[in-house]
């Protein structure tokens, strides 16, 4: 077996153990990208390893919740864990969503350990054209 020393890995596998990971009252933070796609605000959660069964997401005024829990996987009774890296427990975000997002029409997808959140811009939101009325021949205006 090939062993290398990392020495920043066991600084970070240290401070996870001292620290420990996300609980439901003291929850980690997920990585997450969000960007704009067309009309609609985009947001993906990295949860490798969580089933979609233990994602909960809310939505309440224009606070959007993403939260999930990873368990540790079960195992025999003879197993001698050499290494656990992977971190387990809840994790947890919150994101204020803009006025001009319709927050009634929010799909989410999960696929290979990612949640997709996909946000239409409201209708009020998108810009649109005014047209003038008046009369058509020109005045003079008089002094």
């Amino acid at each position: 077996m090939l062993m290398r020393t990392d020495p920043f890995r066991e600084l970070d596998r240290l401070t996870q153990q001292l620290l420990g990971s996300g609980t439901w009252s003291r929850p980690s933070a997920m990585p997450m990208d969000a960007y704009r796609e067309g009309d609609e605000y985009v947001v993906a959660f990295d949860l490798p390893g969580v089933t979609p069964e233990a994602i909960d997401i809310d939505v309440e005024r224009n606070m959007l919740t993403v939260k999930a829990e990873r368990r540790p996987v079960a195992k025999a009774d003879d197993v001698q864990v050499e290494l656990s890296e992977r971190p387990l427990g809840a994790f947890s975000r919150q994101i204020v969503l803009a006025d001009t997002l319709d927050t009634e029409h929010i799909k989410a997808e999960y696929d290979a350990g990612v949640l997709t959140l996909r946000i239409p811009i409201a209708e009020r939101a998108k810009p649109r054209k005014i047209t003038i009325s008046g009369e058509s021949s020109p005045r003079q205006i008089r002094g």
